[in-house]
């Protein structure tokens, strides 16, 4: 009896790649500089199961590879300042390389820099190569290029940010939640509310790609559905912190509702839109033992923040 028909499992599916891949780049326009830094990953699927199965290693596209094209993209790609367009154009290029190759998973976290102002206070100006880092959000892409039977290639694209701190003093309250046995929080008109925001959005065609043709396989047109990209990041982030400051909020459910609820009315090419948000939780500091009122919530202005234990409040809002 062979190995094969002893073994007790099967090959389902497989992806292998490299991840972490950390790339910064210039690009120079005269005086004015623009820079990106991106940590990007890239995960393939495709004809092969016999490097798993049999050892057979003359199907496996080197991870160092993988890395190798990412960095000479990175350089030559005209794309590489929206991570929509150049992990699109990564996949594209590493699908028409590689024949046996049938799927590419690229996901690209960007680092947020932002110019310096400098000037006279009232008349700064934007430096045109000098940057800070703007904290620590970043914009994030999951791009998914698929080989179809007929040789075509069909994009899939979710687009987001992570770690967008924000903090309200007012505005905000918690009332008529379930009292039980188990209630021991008290309901509150006025408090603090802190989050920091993770949200995603998917796109809501798939999106056709051409195939390039040239002999390098490195032309690339950036697909019509995606082409406002950093806009649509731009207006997505807008939203959140808009509805986030002047909503009055009863819950981070409902001013979750309400954010969703404007990133998908100003979006038309958004499916779906989710947030998930953990409370960042402000406790106000007892002071009775030294006959201080720092309790009544007009007179509360010393807080003890506290990470755990938190609230987690996700949703997904998608278009009718």
């Amino acid at each position: 009896m062979s190995a094969s028909t002893t073994q007790p499992g099967i090959l389902t599916s497989a992806r292998y790649g490299k991840d972490k891949i950390r790339v910064f780049r210039i690009v120079r326009n005269g005086p004015l500089h623009d820079v990106v830094e991106y940590n990007v990953q890239v995960l393939l699927e495709g004809d092969i199961a016999a490097s798993y199965t049999k050892g057979n290693n003359s199907v496996v596209v080197a991870t160092d590879s993988m890395k190798n094209i990412t960095y000479y993209l990175a350089k030559t790609s005209p794309h590489i300042l929206t991570p929509e367009h150049f992990a699109l154009h990564l996949g594209t290029h590493i699908l028409a390389t590689y024949a046996h190759i049938q799927k590419a998973h690229v996901s690209i976290e960007k680092l947020r820099w932002s110019r310096i102002s400098v000037g006279t206070e009232g008349q700064e100006t934007l430096h045109p190569h000098s940057f800070t880092r703007d904290g620590e959000e970043k914009r994030f892409v999951n791009v998914e290029v698929d080989k179809k039977s007929d040789g075509s290639l069909e994009g899939k694209v979710t687009a987001g940010l992570t770690d967008l701190l924000v903090l309200k003093t007012t505005g905000s309250g918690f009332t008529g939640f379930i009292q039980d046995a188990y209630t021991t929080l008290t309901e509150v008109s006025d408090r603090i509310l802190s989050t920091s925001v993770d949200l995603s959005y998917t796109y809501k065609h798939s999106i056709s790609i051409a195939f390039p043709t040239d002999e390098r396989r490195l032309k690339f047109d950036v697909p019509g559905e995606v082409r406002y990209a950093d806009e649509v990041a731009r207006r997505v982030r807008k939203s959140t912190l808009d509805v986030f400051a002047v909503d009055e909020s009863e819950s981070v459910q409902a001013t979750l509702f309400k954010m969703a609820q404007q990133v998908v009315a100003e979006n038309d090419d958004v499916e779906t839109v989710t947030y998930t948000l953990p409370n960042k939780h402000y406790i106000p500091v007892d002071m009775r033992y030294i006959g201080v009122d720092n309790l009544t919530p007009s007179k509360v202005e010393v807080f003890m923040p506290v990470s755990a234990p938190s609230g987690l409040i996700s949703a997904t809002i998608s278009r009718k």
